[in-house]
């Protein structure tokens, strides 16, 4: 019976089998949309991503407000720092529950826009408890959410970039505020993702140069992942569905929309 060694075993003694080497699974950029405080499309969303070690996983922002769980929102993503790569970026629904933790906007007008329902997650009902929010909550939100982040092929922020300047020169306006309807191709060539224009068909919106994939999850739409390398799209709903599209199928059915 030989013994099975690999190729480059030192012992010139046994007789060598060549064994079919292992395959290693290149490592994935993925990205996520919207949440919205959705951890249930979360967290079946990510079963579906299924992110490893090696893997880079780009979350766009809003994390929070108008959807039940903010909170179970935020716990899920502090899990994937363990698990992943993970880049959070910042959305405006987090500079605004920031912003009234600070008394820089009112809080009644924060509630408007969803606040309400993200205190709701910690207990809070008619005002909001600053200390029910857990510090590591806070901590995830003050520092460690980037502004934009990019790689040699695309370009990933919240709500849209100026096509014409340099990543490090874009406003707090551009990236976290402007809508995907006043997108062009960056001048990097570089393809745009981004999230914060709701898509309430629930398909993403895919652009010469540039591709949205906020689809309304906290409505009655879907939220979307994206693989990169695959240019596939994987989505989840609060509802507990989940399904694929390929960029074709994704096209077809704008069409026909």
């Amino acid at each position: 019976m030989p013994i099975l060694v690999s190729d480059d075993a030192p012992d010139t003694r046994t007789s060598r089998v060549c064994l079919t080497p292992r395959e290693t699974k290149p490592a994935r950029t993925l990205v996520i949309g919207d949440i919205h405080g959705c951890s249930t499309a979360l967290e079946l969303l990510l079963k579906e991503l299924a992110p490893q070690p090696g893997d880079t996983l780009v979350t766009l922002g809003d994390y929070v407000d108008r959807g039940p769980d903010s909170r179970g929102v935020l716990h899920l993503l502090l899990e994937m720092e363990t698990r992943t790569q993970l880049v959070p970026l910042l959305g405006n629904h987090e500079i605004l529950m920031l912003d009234a933790r600070d008394s820089l906007v009112d809080t009644e007008s924060w509630y408007g826009v969803g606040g309400r329902q993200t205190m709701q997650s910690y207990g809070c009902m008619d005002k909001p408890d600053w200390n029910a929010v857990p510090e590591e909550h806070w901590a995830f939100l003050r520092k460690r959410l980037r502004r934009w982040h990019a790689t040699d092929t695309h370009i990933f922020v919240h709500a849209n970039a100026n096509a014409m300047l340099p990543m490090e020169d874009q406003s707090d306006d551009w990236l976290f505020w402007r809508r995907f309807d006043d997108s062009h191709p960056h001048f990097t060539g570089k393809t745009l993702i981004c999230g914060h224009t709701a898509q309430k068909d629930g398909l993403p919106r895919i652009l010469p140069g540039r591709i949205c994939i906020d689809t309304w999850v906290y409505g009655e739409g879907w939220l979307t992942g994206l693989d990169v390398n695959s240019s596939t799209f994987i989505q989840a709903s609060q509802r507990g569905e989940v399904r694929r599209l390929s960029f074709d199928e994704v096209r077809m059915l704008t069409e026909k929309a």
